[in-house]
């Protein structure tokens, strides 16, 4: 508990003042991020050359910035640079020549990783664009549900809510951690955003909170199969960017996926 509680108060002074102070303070704050969540991920395998490991993070970052100051939400997806990552992924297989040390697995693993990453991340500069609100609004929902789950586990938990990928964690825990997370959430949504109906305000910070407990077990069953506790040690004693922010990415992607959909 003291680990989380140490976590969040160095996430929080190292977060908060590019939110504050957004534009190109936070998109350079948030590209930062994103690489490290790369290299997080592209260094669990061991056969990638490291040319396309170079390459990855051109590519990432292109995808992090592309159309960062625009206000048309839909044009979040750069066709050509898709098709691009996709035959030179391929062709690199090939002239790689090697498939006992990179193959096709290999590459769709890179390929997959990097439009990961440069999705979610441009999804936190797009939202960062839309308020800094709303930004808060889903800081408040990751991190009340984490916070609250972890509680309410250890106070109540007595199911397993996935055991093969994270043991810890009960169903519980992560209905006391929704229903808190939801409230205040909501709360915060309609004192301070104020611009939905109610019913609507707590559907979306229901659905939410759900996300980011996927998002924190969809990158715990990562560190799970490839047997690591941390993805790093970027945060000495704390683990990793990712470990931070697995959450959050999917809070965010998922109130973007909101407001493409309205």
């Amino acid at each position: 508990m003291k680990k989380r509680v140490i976590s969040a108060i160095i996430m929080a002074l190292m977060f908060v003042p590019f939110l504050l102070l957004g534009d190109i303070w936070y998109m350079a704050f948030i590209s930062i991020l994103g690489i490290l969540s790369l290299w997080e991920l592209i260094r669990l395998e061991k056969n990638i050359p490291n040319y396309m490991q170079f390459l990855s993070y051109i590519i990432c970052l292109l995808l992090i910035l592309y159309r960062y100051n625009s206000l048309q939400y839909y044009n979040i997806v750069n066709y050509p640079i898709i098709i691009s990552m996709f035959l030179i992924y391929s062709f690199s297989v090939i002239i790689n020549d090697d498939l006992k040390k990179y193959n096709y697995k290999d590459g769709l693993w890179l390929m997959g990783v990097t439009l990961l990453i440069g999705l979610i991340f441009n999804s936190a500069i797009k939202v960062r664009m839309i308020g800094l609100y709303e930004v808060l609004y889903c800081v408040i929902i990751a991190y009340v549900t984490d916070s609250f789950a972890l509680f309410g586990g250890m106070l109540f938990g007595k199911h397993k809510l996935c055991k093969e990928i994270s043991p810890n964690k009960t169903i519980e825990g992560g209905i006391i951690g929704t229903v808190v997370g939801t409230i205040l959430g909501s709360l915060f949504y309609y004192f301070v955003i104020g611009n939905e109906a109610i019913w609507l305000i707590m559907t979306l910070s229901l659905v939410l909170s759900v996300f980011g407990q996927f998002g924190d077990l969809f990158f715990s069953s990562i560190k799970r199969n490839y047997g690591i506790k941390d993805f790093s040690n970027v945060i000495p004693g704390h683990g990793g960017i990712l470990d931070r922010l697995d959450s959050l990415l999917f809070v965010l992607l998922g109130f973007l996926l909101y407001i493409l959909i309205i």
